[in-house]
């Protein structure tokens, strides 16, 4: 039998957490709420953010949350998508600038020589 990598979250799951930490749930389950409530951003853009920033820690439950979030916040299916193509471009980005680091060491080593 196949065993998934990322079980499915469950209310069996959600009732366990709430069992082993009641007091840490709720003040996270707070936390969200304040974090994803309209302010100086609106709560779709907060959504989308969180979109892009799920597809870079590439948390499967976080993706689809965020994605049912910013569905349910007003986002469109082409906005969400362009989240996760700045996601993208953040995540090469970051290969592309951390290059220095091995283009420094290769200088080093050229030195060495």
């Amino acid at each position: 039998m196949s065993h998934p990598v990322f079980a499915e979250s469950s209310p069996q799951i959600s009732k366990r957490r709430k069992e082993l930490a009641p007091k840490q749930l709720e003040a996270f389950q707070a936390f969200s709420r304040e974090a994803f409530a309209d302010g100086a951003l609106p709560a779709v853009t907060k959504q989308l953010i969180a979109v892009a920033v799920a597809h870079t820690t590439q948390c499967p439950y976080c993706i689809r949350g965020h994605t049912r979030g910013a569905h349910r916040a007003g986002a469109s299916d082409e906005q969400i998508m362009e989240a996760i193509w700045v996601a993208a471009e953040m995540r090469a980005g970051g290969a592309y600038a951390h290059s220095t680091l091995a283009l420094d060491e290769l200088d080093r080593i050229g030195k060495e020589r």
